[in-house]
């Protein structure tokens, strides 16, 4: 006789798993979740529709944790569909089930096992496998993109001192940003995350071989940097051209998450720019990107402007994120800025140059540009003046009122105009995130940070501050993912 909780997870597993799916059933102790788990539930779920694992309800003289720890336990992997404590025999509950598919490890496969005279009797199947060894935890690979490591953050604590502010007062410029209007332009990005296992070195040639075990998309590009900014409490809008595709409109949907007010126009003679990554061991083993750089053509660019200067008297800040594939021609920028400038609109500027080349000196007038060292020296074609002396060149050249130089690991400088005399000052910040995990997005991610509080009057100083906590927050953690408010005043508080 089964016990009495088993007909209430038999009802819930049959409603979920529906008549049509094919479910596969596991039991096991699971004292502690461990690799060989993770790899024999992950062929399990591949051996079906619905994955059902039974963690044995009795307590035993060697295991550790109490049963409901354990159920907690399997309950956190990503593959199991259902798990409950399993009070009866295996083969008890297999016969009440009839799942299509019991799946037990390899070591099982020369002893004794009663579920497959069960099996047997309805035509399901007995399966012995311990799972692929080149498998790696998809939970453990998911929880690398999203969650980030805030102990490896340490903030400098003589920069507040110098300039005279503390934790509490950045808390009140974040205060302040959800009643900005902010309107982005700019190239749109699709970035792909492929995870792989290394399985070793081809035998043929000196070649790795990997295989693919988890693939994530994110928006990049100008859309990340609008989606920082609603992240961060702004009323974003975005304009960006992508192509007639699938990734164009997974950027609306992903977007539309964000709370960002999309306008994706589509141009014919160009894919939605899509840079894939194939990552294995927390490293970048190779990037491929898919996209053509050609300028956008005139009617495009006549469309864009007359949907910004219909926008310009709602708009607090414009922010120009440049990535210098077509989508932002001089001759668009220079429009633009000249109708910002009419309706005193504050601009700020981001143009980069890694596989591609830009001059974010074309962007002129801006409230911010933040160059990194080599953008600066392709803009000012000097490759050998020190760091003060090139970025206080392309402030003049620019006509810039703030500049802040990023230096990837060895942080940033901070260089402006101070007070009403017009004296330029250069400070510089450490980069705050001691163990990053992934650099792409940092840029982005500090950009739209300090652009937002320089937008609301905060200094240029806090702002670089305040920035710099953001980008420690987005480095901790793979792939592009928004930073938001709540993320930043937790390390604030810390």
């Amino acid at each position: 006789m089964l016990h009495p909780e088993t007909s209430t997870e038999l009802a819930e597993i049959r409603k979920k798993a529906g008549r049509r799916r094919s479910i596969v059933f596991v039991a096991g102790n699971f004292n502690i979740v461990h690799p060989g788990h993770l790899r024999l539930l992950k062929f399990a779920a591949d051996c079906g529709d619905y994955l059902v694992v039974g963690v044995t309800a009795e307590t035993g003289y060697d295991w550790m944790l109490p049963a409901e720890l354990r159920l907690e336990g399997v309950r956190a992997i990503g593959v199991v569909d259902h798990a409950f404590l399993l009070h009866d025999a295996a083969e008890d509950f297999i016969a009440a089930l009839k799942p299509n598919v019991v799946v037990k490890g390899k070591e099982h496969e020369g002893a004794d096992n009663p579920e497959k005279a069960v099996l047997d009797g309805y035509g399901g199947r007995l399966v012995f496998s311990s799972g692929e060894v080149a498998f790696s935890s998809l939970d453990l690979i998911k929880r690398e993109f999203r969650e980030f490591n805030p102990s490896s953050i340490v903030k400098p604590l003589d920069y507040p001192r110098r300039h005279r502010f503390d934790m509490a007062e950045l808390k009140n410029v974040l205060a302040g940003f959800p009643k900005l209007r902010v309107l982005v332009i700019g190239d749109l990005i699709v970035d792909e995350y492929i995870a792989c296992d290394p399985l070793g070195l081809s035998q043929e040639d000196p070649t790795i071989v990997v295989t693919p075990v988890l693939r994530e998309l994110f928006v990049g590009g100008a859309g990340i940097v609008a989606g920082h900014a609603a992240g961060m409490g702004a009323q974003v809008s975005l304009l960006t051209v992508g192509g007639g595709d699938a990734m164009a409109d997974f950027a609306r949907e992903r977007l539309a998450s964000y709370n960002v007010d999309a306008t994706i126009l589509t141009d014919e003679s160009r894919p939605t720019t899509t840079k894939q990554r194939f990552r294995a061991g927390n490293k970048t083993l190779l990037r491929v990107s898919h996209l053509k750089q050609h300028d956008v053509d005139a009617d495009l660019q006549t469309r864009m402007l007359e949907t910004i200067e219909h926008r310009l008297p709602t708009t607090d800040l414009v922010v120009f994120s440049d990535f210098n594939y077509g989508c932002l021609p001089s001759r668009l920028v220079e429009a633009i800025g000249q109708a910002c400038r009419a309706r005193g609109v504050p601009m700020v500027a981001d143009s980069q140059s890694s596989s591609q080349v830009g001059d974010i000196s074309r962007f002129t007038e801006m409230l911010l540009i933040k160059p990194t060292e080599r953008e600066a020296r392709l803009a000012m074609r000097d490759f050998d003046s020190g760091l003060v002396v090139l970025v206080e060149a392309l402030r003049e050249k620019a006509r810039a009122k703030n500049v802040i130089l990023t230096l990837a690991a060895e942080g940033l400088l901070v260089h402006a105009e101070t007070g009403s005399a017009g004296t330029v000052v250069t400070d510089r910040l450490p980069a705050f995130n001691t163990a990053p995990k992934d650099a792409a997005g940092a840029g982005d991610s500090f950009f739209v940070c300090a652009a937002l509080a320089l937008a609301i009057g905060t200094d240029i100083w806090r702002s670089a501050y305040l920035a710099s906590i953001a980008a420690a927050c987005q480095v901790g953690r793979i792939g592009n993912i928004p930073v938001t408010a709540r993320d930043i005043i937790r390390e604030l508080d810390t």
